[in-house]
């Protein structure tokens, strides 16, 4: 075997072997096909220099690199029929352990701790005979499976991406995206480490999993860089030399970790902010209606706690509800808001937007092996050859600009809600015992932004996903007779303030000036916390040279956001999260989700989340339980405090006991957060979770949760006993189903119904879409691979239909600029071919203002209508009809070559492709496409049949 190739192979001898394991000493409480999961593409997220050499010349793949893409993607064409035993046709095992006959490698990266991995799919199960041995484990596993992707990761954390991997437009757009939101000085991060570290027993035990964590990791780095086998995008990015080996990985450190779990927990665990642009549409409302009918239609249209929303627990949970009588409100004059742009000093490229020339020889994702491709080793002897000698000329033609658009999409960073749950009792199930289906929406990257472990040894026993660079626990998973999960909750846990601007020399300020009034009544510089980054071309991304300086400004009150003029003066707008500078915290309670002692029933579980600041739904169930609870840092305001405009910093408005040199406020108790222990079912799709607990805009009685709603209360009303593959299906059946035809199709139809249509095509059309949302309201092919959906013209229609619908139905009445801010407050649309491939869809849209305003004009009974405003054809049932009619006529005349114009991936045209789900490709190796499918990235199918 050549030497490059040698090294391909000699991870797998780079470690003693492990004796084998005597018998386990926790036990496993699994179900008959109660412990399942999934997490595409695969487990091995690392890939040498020559595997990516060989996956772009010869269509190879690394073992374990795609293992559960197809198994992943089969379930949306075959859900149909679903049983219990089909199960593993879809999911992996999750018990616990790993089966001597299954047993691809066992090794030992130090004396106290073995990682076993399995054959099927290379996952690491983990035991250590020592605490820090398990938590090294971990890290060395986490090295070995996405080292790469974590350096991507921790530098997003400090700004530094472009210096990093280039200076793309989407790596640009993705560090200035972190820094204008979690800006941090190394100190800064080292003083919320140790502050955690101070708290008590946990915070000092969680310190210690870090470090020997990272041991694990920086050990894996050395190892790898010694054998040469580490991941070959160093090479492409210029950080390693693939012949002298000249070059170095920097080691991780534990301020990394917070960097980490900074952009995690600000994408996946924040809510609130956006108050200015709300303060912006409440002047557009009171500019066209006047103050008191202005003010009256702005809650109607914000919709803070309307009666129709989907909620997931009974009972109402007052939280961050606009004050009867608020105090401290403030408005920016119009016109007068001018964004605060963190990018300073541009030249090269940065200043002249030149971006890398095109380029042959990369594969495009529709081009990407498939799931039968060969692994390097297993070429002809000639093409092994030849990538040898690649290596030795250092050819790497056949790998240039891989990373030309970014090694992660621009807009990573925007907070996200795509995760869902589904839980239901043990009273509705066929054995008894409570079934979960669950997980997180992660997005679609290859490797994952996740990876899957067994976690074994004194104080910790779990097993499932972690978030790469942060896998020291479990975040979501299951314990030894226990399974947990989360959605995104997105409650306000950021207000914006407005800070009096001033000159320090004492003359008259202006939104130029870069000094605040501060809590002491003193003018003080803005803090400027800045970091430079300088690229230039590399193999991997061939941006021409530049760079520029990020300075985000920072004060007593947040981050500044923005200037303007309240009332003529200036001021800066600033944005404060609960959980800036307490990026950490939450370590304790994922800490003792992992803890056997600690989590030992549902009111235990509850208990632990409560010591997480993200704002997250979390889902629990054993043999006995289900239940729900949200958590997170929520500040107590003061009284008279309206977190859903922008506050008067010096009105006494607020967080009550903040402390502006911590960052540390009052806190709402656990109790106060919704939450329930067994009602008959939960289901969860990042909607309110209960009411009172006020919500985002346009949410109202149309939330793509009611999708899982209607059809679980639905099979429980017929008597329905689930099963784990009945509720899987469930699942999957409303991970495919269009929210606008099947919630507000039919309200749209019966506006059209109230007289015949005359014109035989629009007729048709109308059947069409009728014959659509009576058929289930799917975008599904009628089997895998047609390359078409079932209903496919009802579905071009409808995608063409309804931002002109929105438009034509609300605009005359809203007049246009009303109208365009509403549309930046609140999006019309989140279709699947309209969210860049990234599958989940149906968050975001005006199906509940479309559904209300319908319904008002059809005289039915509506609670919390849109205000007295009636908007479609000024409310007479003809008149809308006519608006319905002339807007659906004109997107029916829309070619599919406009509706889906085409893209790097797909030819204009092509319905199909347009919705499909990418896997973005974070490294050398990519991904075939896969169905749209509107579901968690990390998939637990769960039952318990026992416990402790």
């Amino acid at each position: 075997m050549s030497a490059a190739l040698a090294v391909v192979a000699s991870t797998v001898a780079a470690l003693p072997a492990a004796p084998a394991m005597a018998e386990p000493t926790y036990e496993d409480y699994c179900a008959p096909a109660g412990c399942l999961d999934i997490l595409p593409p695969g487990q091995n997220g690392s890939a040498t220099l020559i595997e990516i050499l060989g996956h772009q010349a010869f269509g190879t793949r690394p073992k374990h690199s795609s293992s559960q893409l197809d198994m992943y993607d089969n379930l949306v064409h075959h859900y149909d029929g679903l049983t219990d035993e089909g199960l593993d046709d879809f999911f992996i095992d999750a018990s616990f352990g790993v089966d001597a006959g299954n047993v691809d490698r066992r090794y030992k990266p130090r004396a106290d701790v073995t990682i076993t991995r399995d054959r099927q799919h290379g996952i690491p199960h983990i035991e250590g005979t020592t605490r820090e041995g398990t938590m090294f484990g971990a890290g060395y596993a986490a090295g070995e499976d996405r080292l790469f992707l974590m350096d991507v990761l921790r530098r997003v954390g400090r700004g530094e991406l472009t210096s990093f991997a280039g200076g793309a437009v989407g790596n640009r757009g993705l560090e200035q995206d972190l820094w204008s939101t979690a800006p941090y000085t190394e100190e800064d991060k080292q003083a919320q480490v140790d502050r955690v570290a101070n708290s008590g027993e946990r915070g000092e035990q969680a310190l210690a999993d870090v470090d020997a964590y990272l041991e694990g990791v920086n050990s894996y780095i050395d190892a790898a860089d010694r054998g040469r086998y580490f991941p070959g995008e160093y090479v492409l990015t210029g950080h390693k030399n693939a012949i002298t080996n000249r070059g170095k990985i920097e080691h991780f450190t534990p301020t990394d970790v917070v960097g980490i779990a900074a952009m995690v927990g600000g994408i996946f665990g924040g809510g609130g902010g956006g108050e200015v642009q709300a303060a912006i549409v409440l002047a557009n409302f009171q500019d066209r209606y006047g103050a008191e009918e202005g003010l009256e239609l702005w809650h109607a249209w914000r919709m803070e706690n309307d009666p129709e929303a989907s909620v997931s627990v009974d009972g109402e949970f007052p939280y961050t509800q606009t004050p009867d009588s608020p105090v401290g409100e403030v408005a920016p004059d119009p016109g007068s808001v001018e964004p605060y742009s963190i990018v300073h000093d541009e030249y090269g490229s940065a200043a002249s937007a030149a971006t890398a020339e095109p380029r042959a020889g990369t594969s495009a994702d529709e081009d990407a092996p498939g799931p039968d491709a060969p692994t390097v080793e297993e070429l002809p002897e000639e093409q092994q050859a030849e990538l040898e000698q690649m290596v030795e000329d250092g050819d790497l033609s056949a790998v240039e600009g891989i990373f030309d658009d970014g090694v992660l999409p621009e807009g990573f960073l925007d907070p996200r809600g795509m995760s869902n749950a589904l839980l239901v009792s043990g009273a509705h199930t066929e054995s008894g015992n409570p079934v979960a289906v669950m997980g997180p929406q992660t997005g679609y990257f290859s490797p994952q932004l996740l990876m899957l472990q067994e976690l074994q040894g004194p104080g910790i026993s779990a097993r499932g996903a972690s978030f790469a660079g942060v896998s020291f626990y479990v975040q979501m998973g299951r314990g030894v007779d226990y399974a947990w999960s989360a959605t995104s909750a997105g409650q306000d846990i950021t207000d914006t303030f407005a800070v009096e601007l001033c000159e320090t020399d004492g003359s008259d300020p202006s939104t130029s000036s870069r000094a605040y009034v501060n809590t002491a009544g003193q003018c003080t510089d803005f803090e400027e916390l800045s970091v430079s980054n300088d690229w230039k071309p590399t193999v991997a991304d061939g941006t021409p040279a530049g760079g520029y300086t990020l300075t985000s400004l920072r004060s007593e009150f947040g981050l500044v956001r923005s200037f303007a003029t309240v009332d003529g003066s200036p001021v800066a707008f600033t944005e404060l999260r609960s959980t800036y500078m307490r990026e950490v915290d939450s370590i304790l309670g994922f800490q003792q989700f992992n803890d056997p002692d600690a989590v030992t029933s549902a009111e235990t579980f509850t208990e632990a989340a409560g010591d997480i600041g993200y704002a997250f739904n979390w889902h629990y169930v054993d043999s006995e339980d289900i239940a729900f609870v949200n958590s997170g840092a929520n500040p107590v305001r003061t009284e008279g405090t309206n977190p859903n405009l922008p506050i008067d910093a010096y009105s006494g408005s607020g967080w009550s006991g903040w402390d502006p040199a911590t960052n540390e406020a009052d806190y709402h108790p656990q109790s106060d957060h919704p939450q329930e222990i067994n009602p008959d079912y939960i289901v969860n799709w990042n909607n309110k979770p209960a009411q009172g607990y006020t919500s985002g805009w346009s949410t109202g009685s149309v939330h793509r949760n009611d999708l899982l709603d209607a059809r679980v209360a639905g099979l429980i009303g017929e008597g329905h006993q689930f099963t784990p593959a009945s509720l899987t299906a469930t699942m999957m059946e409303a991970g495919v189903a269009d929210l606008r035809a099947e919630q507000v199709l039919p309200v749209l139809l019966e506006v059209l119904d109230t007289e015949a249509v005359e014109d035989p095509e629009l007729a048709e059309t109308v059947e069409a879409l009728r014959a659509w949302t009576e058929s289930g309201s799917l975008r599904r092919e009628p089997q895998r691979d047609a390359g078409y959906y079932e209903h496919a013209d009802a579905i071009r229609v409808l995608d063409a239909w309804w931002p002109l619908l929105v438009r034509a139905q609300f605009e005359p009445g809203l007049g246009e600029d009303l109208y365009t801010q509403l549309t930046r407050a609140a999006s019309v649309d989140e279709s699947p071919s309209g969210v860049g491939h990234v599958g989940s869809a149906f968050q975001y849209g005006w199906w509940s203002y479309v559904h209300k305003d319908l319904r008002t004009v059809l005289g039915q009974d509506v609670e919390g209508t849109l205000g007295d405003e009636v908007y479609c054809g000024e409310g007479d049932v003809d008149s809308c009809r006519t608006v319905l009619l002339d807007s659906l006529a004109e997107a029916a005349a829309v070619p599919a070559g406009d509706v889906y114009p085409g893209d790097e991936h797909c030819s204009a045209g092509n319905q199909l492709c347009a919705d499909t789900v990418i896997h973005q490709a974070v490294g050398g190796i990519g991904m075939w496409p896969i169905a749209w499918q509107n579901r968690p990235t990390y998939q637990v199918v769960y039952q318990f049949s026992g416990g402790r």
